[in-house]
């Protein structure tokens, strides 16, 4: 009873505070053996650890320094360099509609009719003003030539030949009149048909058989698939390694390779809120490329110098990877740093200079161990 009437009075902060102690000691302990802490250290004096590994049947490949370009992407979009948006120019009834979205049209192709019965009869009210601006025309002429015998005998006055001469230009005006009508109306009768301006795809309809479209109304949409063009905004900064004409590359996202474009046009004209400008490349368009793609631009900015080595010289051991190099006839690991992945090559950021060698056994797989 003595006893345990002892423990009751043992103060509770010094209870969680062993715990605790407990608790840290033993988190030292378990990070202290993770690092090797405990584990056996090679001595400075073991001949392995100085001499390093012998070559063995590996190839010894040199460090080089390559010059590469140095360059900067912008984001774009693929857009048509020809779009044509085709309205109409009469208030009318659509009777027939002959485009349809995704279909190829040749230049001159109807794609819509419009109702033409008004129009019909302008124009032969118009033809009906020819024919009876000719037949006046044709009646002033013989009164004319009557009058001019009678004069040559002396049987009329001049006034008399003056007016008939009168007669005959104002009927040949008014014959002049009615032809322009004429042309006016054909040309107005042929607005009821519109047709394709260029050869291409239709990407969209906007007008049924039946409906009524007014003038200035986009009744179909017809765009090049031939002739892209990569439309990206470029930093301002950039801007300036950017010339009309000059060649760029151009990547594709849904595409596995890159293509050479020509800078077409660069709108002299920064856009405020982004502080960009825009930048319009045009060239040979690959197959699989249509309007609203993503893509990047890549402008070169300069030159920069990178370090290389074959990908199967790397070994990854544990979270680090390494390399072994070869000095004074053996074989020593080096942990790198490494980056982007070139033609079969690997880019080293850092832990080796130019120069250095490096080994690459032969039936070694590319990260390995």
């Amino acid at each position: 009873m003595n006893a345990q009437g002892k423990n009751r009075h043992i103060p509770r902060w010094l209870s969680v505070s062993t715990v605790l102690v407990a608790f840290t000691v033993g988190v030292v302990v378990l990070m202290l053996w993770l690092v090797g802490a405990f584990r056996p250290k090679i001595s400075e004096h073991d001949p392995s650890a100085a001499s390093g590994r012998a070559i063995g049947s590996g190839r010894i490949v040199e460090v080089v320094a390559r010059v590469l370009p140095l360059e900067e992407t912008a984001v774009g979009a693929i857009q048509p360099v020809h779009r044509v948006e085709i309205a109409s120019r009469l208030l009318a009834r659509a009777l027939e509609v002959k485009a349809i979205a995704g279909q190829s049209v040749a230049k001159g192709d109807v794609l819509v009719r419009l109702e033409a019965t008004d129009l019909n009869a302008r124009r032969a009210q118009a033809e009906s003003a020819v024919a009876q601006a000719q037949a006046a025309l044709d009646q002033a002429r013989s009164e004319a030539s009557r009058v001019r015998g009678a004069f040559e005998q002396n049987a009329v006055s001049a006034n008399e030949m003056d007016r008939v001469g009168n007669n005959v230009k104002g009927a040949e005006a008014n014959l002049a009149r009615s032809k322009q009508s004429l042309t006016e109306a054909e040309t107005v009768m042929e607005f009821a048909t519109i047709r394709s301006p260029i050869d291409g795809t239709v990407v969209d309809k906007r007008v049924n058989a039946g409906d009524t479209v007014s003038p200035g109304q986009v009744v179909v949409t017809v765009l090049d698939p031939k002739r892209m063009q990569m439309v990206a905004s470029v930093r301002e900064s950039l801007s300036r390694h950017l010339t009309v004409g000059g060649l760029v590359t151009v990547r594709v996202d849904v595409l596995d390779h890159a293509c050479a474009g020509t800078v077409s046009e660069i709108v002299p004209e920064s856009q405020t809120a982004s502080r960009t400008f825009q930048v319009k490349v045009t060239g040979p368009c690959p197959q699989g490329v249509y309007a609203g793609m993503f893509g990047r631009l890549s402008i070169p900015v300069g030159e920069e110098t990178v370090l290389l080595i074959p990908k199967e010289s790397v070994r990854t051991v544990g979270q680090v990877e390494c390399v072994d190099i070869a000095a004074d006839g053996v074989r020593r690991r080096r942990a790198v740093r490494l980056g982007r992945t070139m033609e079969g090559q690997i880019e080293v950021l850092s832990g080796l200079v130019a120069g250095e060698k490096v080994v690459v056994d032969l039936s070694a797989a590319p990260g390995g161990k």
